[in-house]
């Protein structure tokens, strides 16, 4: 349910000179206007509440913006920064700086509301699963560390405690903590000399060193873990780099799935052999859909029991985006494949619409999950830089290109703070693309068609080879026929002719048989 009035859409749009903010959807006179003019930075990221905003403006300055007056409200000097973010809720600053020598404390964590550092510790290197160093449940409630052969954590009201227990998980690679609440961590401890690779569930309290799951697998070169909201579930994406199959030239995936209760422990079933392309829980956690197999790929959305709730048809798609309200879902298409999008009411269990957003980079839902908006930027792709904004239904509400474009994001809010989307009526107008077939359930009743409602469907011709149809020339002119397969007149006069002879044939046998 909404709470009070609920806030305005904005938009971060940042080019090579800077970025702005835009007023969201619906705009004014069909154009958004300006609420933060240019601030010239390399980078700029939200934190996760919405509430701050971080903005690199050189390799030594990190500016921090409040996102309700857009003022800069805190200035970091930080020399020879390599990386940089928030804490969930804005109350941290995690920098990373280039080392000099081993001893190098690089990593530093900064209380953002006074400005002082509250932590310091050495990091070698800074790779997808070792960054951010320390890592915070979304409550900031949990903050922990992946060390070696261990996960540290400490008190995130008083790092001066220093560390405050330690998990012992040897060989751990990777760690994830679960999102709200952060009562557990995920650990990931790949192949070792012939024992498998592992992925384990802990409960986050002290003298804790039991995992409360676990799942073995080989030919595991990497994992994802996605945890659900409510922390009970855990999808893992495991990927080897060789397939033992020689099926794909990208190796192959499997995806599996634990719960914290113990129910649940092992492989989700997927219809069709391939690739896992993408996977993403619902906002209840309770639900979470998959895009999967060769080409053309299959979409389906499970239960936390892993029983298939609705299938989503098959077609070029390798991305998957649920809006933050859990009502409709977008099925796409990008990278690599043309950029087909189809629309989904999953409530109503039905598509609402299909269209294209050809070479797009990035797409996201907007978080009162009216809008979807998909942005081509450089430098995955250098040309026909720019945004697009589609309703719920996949009609097309806005469009702007641009020179160069490097991000366009949503400034994050809580969807709780918005109300329900309003029925559009029965009829949705859709962007079905000429020549296509739509996928999935529902799909025939909820398109928009030119043609009249009692117009016969017309029956596709046979597909003719040419020598078939030189063939079927020949034959004409020796025959009597025509090439389309028509009869001509004297063909015609003399098939009339046979049926006679045959019906007078037929007439007199009747009669002689009467008379005996």
């Amino acid at each position: 349910m909404a709470t009070g009035q609920s806030p305005s859409l904005e938009i971060l749009v940042r080019e090579p000179h800077g970025f702005v903010i835009w007023d969201g959807p619906p705009f004014a006179d069909g154009q958004p206007s300006v609420k933060l003019d240019k601030v010239q930075c390399s980078s700029a990221k939200f934190s996760e509440d919405g509430l701050k905003l971080m903005v690199m403006k050189s390799d030594s300055q990190i500016s921090i913006y409040d996102c309700k007056t857009w003022r800069e409200i805190r200035s970091f000097q930080v020399p020879n920064v390599l990386a940089a973010t928030m804490s969930p809720c804005g109350t941290y600053l995690q920098t990373f700086q280039k080392s000099t020598s081993p001893q190098d404390k690089n990593v530093v964590l900064w209380r953002i509301d006074h400005g002082d550092s509250v932590h310091h510790l050495s990091q070698k290197n800074m790779t997808k699963t070792t960054w951010p160093s320390i890592k915070f449940s979304l409550d900031e409630a949990i903050a922990c560390r992946l060390a070696t052969n261990e996960v540290q954590f400490f008190d995130p009201e008083d790092f001066s405690k220093g560390i405050v227990h330690r998990l012992r998980v040897p060989g751990v690679a990777a760690v994830e903590l679960s999102k709200t609440p952060g009562a557990y961590v995920a650990a990931f401890v790949p192949e070792s000399k012939g024992m498998p690779a592992s992925v384990q569930i802990f409960a986050t309290g002290k003298d804790v060193q039991s995992p409360v799951a676990r799942r073995s697998f080989f030919r595991c070169s990497t994992v994802q873990l996605n945890w659900n909201s409510g922390s009970t579930g855990l999808l893992v994406l495991v990927q080897s780099d060789v397939d033992k199959t020689n099926q794909s030239y990208y190796g192959e995936s499997k995806l599996n799935y634990l719960t914290t209760d113990g129910t649940h422990e092992g492989l989700v079933p997927l219809r069709k052999e391939g690739p896992v392309h993408d996977v993403q829980w619902s906002c209840s956690g309770k639900e979470f859909a998959v895009v999967y197999g060769f080409m053309p790929a299959m979409a389906t959305v499970f239960d936390k029991k892993c029983n298939p709730l609705l299938e989503l048809g098959s077609g070029p798609y390798n991305t998957i985006r649920w809006n933050p309200k859990g009502k409709f879902l977008c099925l796409a298409g990008f990278g690599n494949l043309p950029g087909d999008m189809a629309f989904w009411d999953y409530v109503e269990k039905k598509q609402l619409g299909t269209t294209k957003a050809e070479c797009s980079v990035t797409s996201e839902w907007s978080p009162d999950g009216r809008y979807f908006m998909t942005a081509t930027t450089a430098p995955r792709l250098q040309v026909d830089n720019g945004i697009k904004i589609f309703h719920h239904n996949g009609s097309l509400y806005f469009k702007e290109m641009f020179d160069k474009l490097y991000q366009a994001d949503w400034k994050p809010e809580s969807p709780d703070r918005f109300g329900e989307i309003a029925e559009l009526g029965k009829s949705v107008e859709s962007l079905k693309i000429d020549g296509t077939k739509p996928q999935g359930q529902g799909s025939k009743s909820s398109q928009v068609s030119s043609k009249p409602a009692n117009a016969p469907a017309q029956k596709p011709a046979a597909y003719r080879p040419p020598h078939a149809k030189a063939a079927a020339a020949v034959q004409a002119q020796l025959f009597g026929g025509s090439p389309s397969g028509e009869l001509s007149k004297n063909a015609l006069k003399n098939k009339k002719k046979r049926e006679k002879q045959r019906e007078k044939k037929a007439a007199e046998a009747g009669g002689g048989a009467s008379d005996a």
